[in-house]
């Protein structure tokens, strides 16, 4: 490829550090890379997400690509809606970061530290979900902004904690912040919290070749893959109260010999806020049907749970 590989990014600091990290990985591969900057509706709202739609920080990057503004688009992966655009291939799932959610606490506090009735900002109703389950007594407080901008609110003394992605704070350089990495059986993640999507036109095979082979990581593709699926499957939006994590775990197969594995996490909050967790385990090629599959099972807990709510009504 002799021409300059344009890569669309959204201009937030997370956004261009993401960006960046793709891009060096191309020039070292040989590619000559060209970083365009485009802004979305999302950066221009300050409004909830959930009340500006899913797609907000996609959308615009997927029509200047379809248009041929720019050749390939870094998103995070979260962020996309769960139905596949036809104008658009996935060729790159680089290697995802730490999924996991963490703690910026004033006084170095972690979560079970914190006094009842702190005040802890979080974007997502999926923390909101598990924060309250946990019942500790925090009082949870919605947020928007980038990560400086939140975690300003813990320095400032207006919250006493924010909630944020792990991998968003490293990848800012902004570990030392971290006051507590929150293990799944706390909170499990948005599913693919922490992973990359990088996206090309479909027909354009020459970059998408590129991308697959240079920056595709298979094991976390698997498992992102997984935890898309469960989500599109619960017809969940990227804000909806749904968690999921998969891990490639090492298995015995029937005849004793070590395999690699997918297991998947889910949970899912109720209307009544109560949580329903289910998880399952399944091959590295079949990560989709494991996801619909893990999705059923949590759908039908709901419904049980619906029913016995309706009875003590």
């Amino acid at each position: 490829m002799n021409r300059t590989l344009r890569i669309g990014t959204r201009g937030s600091a997370l956004a261009l550090a993401q960006t960046g990290h793709v891009a060096d990985a191309l020039r070292a591969a040989g590619a000559d890379v060209e970083i365009v900057t485009i802004a979305t509706p999302g950066d221009r709202s300050s409004a909830p997400i959930p009340e500006i739609g899913i797609g907000v920080f996609t959308s615009a990057l997927r029509d200047a690509l379809a248009r041929g503004e720019i050749d390939a688009a870094v998103h995070s992966y979260k962020d996309l809606p769960t139905a596949r655009d036809p104008r658009l291939a996935l060729p790159s799932v680089p290697p995802r970061e730490d999924p996991r959610d963490a703690l910026v606490a004033r006084d170095g506090l972690t979560l079970g530290e914190l006094p009842a009735g702190s005040k802890v900002g979080t974007g997502s109703p999926r923390r909101a979900a598990q924060l309250a389950a946990l019942g500790l007594g925090l009082e949870i407080v919605g947020l928007r902004g980038n990560v400086d901008t939140r975690i300003r609110k813990v320095t400032d003394g207006e919250l006493d904690a924010v909630v944020l992605a792990r991998a968003g704070i490293s990848r800012l350089g902004r570990v030392a912040e971290i006051t507590e990495t929150l293990e799944p059986i706390q909170l499990l993640p948005a599913p693919a919290q922490g992973a990359l999507a990088v996206e090309c036109r479909v027909d354009d095979v020459d970059t998408e070749h590129l991308l697959r082979s240079t920056l595709d990581d298979s094991a976390s593709r698997a498992a992102v893959t997984a935890e898309r699926a469960l989500l599109a499957r619960l017809e969940a939006g990227c804000s909806a109260p749904v968690g999921a994590l998969a891990d490639v775990v090492e298995d015995l197969d029937d005849q004793g010999a070590a395999v690699l594995r997918l297991s998947l996490r889910g949970v899912m909050a109720t209307e009544d806020g109560d949580l329903l967790r289910a998880s399952a385990t399944g091959d590295l090629t079949a990560a989709e049907e494991l996801g619909r599959a893990l999705a059923v099972e949590l759908l039908d807990l709901s419904g049980l749970a619906a029913a016995r709510s309706e009875g003590r009504s």
